[in-house]
């Protein structure tokens, strides 16, 4: 008897260990869903923010104008990066890129000296560029103003639309992986619905029963939480030595809030699905648990 009795406690003791890998695997499905959309982020913030606007000045112009429009160009709130071109350095650009030497034909430079920049990602829309086309086309020493309009258009496009692809994957695979966690540790919770009775009809309370289950729920979200997160860093350290260049986007800011994320996703769907199952078993009936 005392053999059984030893067996049948052990039988009953709550196995978390399949639960704790189960909820890990999914967790770690999302957080690589969302390293992916943050990379995609960075991604198309890189393409827009290298979208370079040039400002081709006049001719003979006073170097008073020349200064004048520089200083204006830096003070704007759109500009990231600026460079003043002269024409001797516009002529090396043009030569750099294979083109032949015009000295046999023309005796002066015919490229003319320009204030090339380029943008904060959020200025680089249509709307945008246009009205600082015609605010800069307006100073004097501005002879044109050029940007590759085709481009942004087709980078602002293909951009919605894989943002709107990946949310759309975002929302199914949240759906996806509540219902996953739930069912895990609903499944988990089953083998243990004859200790919940038992303790609610030797008199003890709800809360009593509900408190170290909770508890427990919540730990074992957290250790979920964490391998998942390990096995993430893990992926991208090894992304990372196959592609160099993923370390120039590697955000640290929103991998800690995707981290601390899925952590609390982990422990929120855990304590919810834990504690509904205790009170759905304290509800039914004993010859209901067979």
């Amino acid at each position: 008897m005392t053999q059984i009795g030893k067996s049948s406690a052990k039988r009953s003791q709550p196995s978390y260990f399949m639960s704790i890998l189960g909820v890990s695997l999914v967790l770690f499905i999302l957080g690589l869903l969302g390293w992916i959309v943050i990379n995609a982020n960075k991604l198309g913030q890189y393409f827009k923010e290298n979208v370079e606007v040039r400002v081709y000045l006049k001719e003979n112009i006073s170097s008073k104008d020349s200064v004048e429009l520089t200083q204006y160009i830096a003070s704007k709130p759109y500009v990231r990066q600026y460079t003043y071109v002269t024409k001797e350095d516009a002529k090396k650009k043009f030569m750099a890129d294979g083109n032949d030497d015009w000295k046999n034909i023309l005796e002066a430079n015919p490229l003319p000296a320009s204030i090339d920049f380029t943008l904060i990602n959020e200025y680089v829309h249509s709307d945008s560029l246009a009205a600082i086309q015609a605010d800069l086309e307006q100073n004097i020493a501005v002879n044109d103003v050029q940007y590759p309009r085709t481009l942004v258009d087709n980078l602002n496009e293909n951009v919605k639309k894989i943002s709107l692809i990946l949310l759309i994957i975002a929302i199914v695979l949240c759906v996806v992986v509540i219902v996953l966690i739930d069912n895990t540790i609903r499944l988990a919770m089953f083998s243990n619905r004859f200790i919940i009775k038992t303790m609610q009809m030797v008199g003890a309370t709800r809360g009593f029963i509900a408190k170290p289950m909770d508890m427990r729920a919540i730990l074992n979200g957290a250790i979920a939480g964490v391998i998942a997160i390990a096995g993430i860093i893990a992926l991208i350290f090894f992304a990372e030595q196959q592609l160099p260049e993923l370390k120039a986007m590697r955000d640290t800011t929103w991998l800690a809030i995707l981290g601390a994320g899925i952590i609390l996703l982990g422990i929120l769907i855990s304590l919810l699905s834990t504690h509904r199952s205790v009170v759905k078993y304290l509800k039914m009936k004993l010859d209901d648990l067979y």
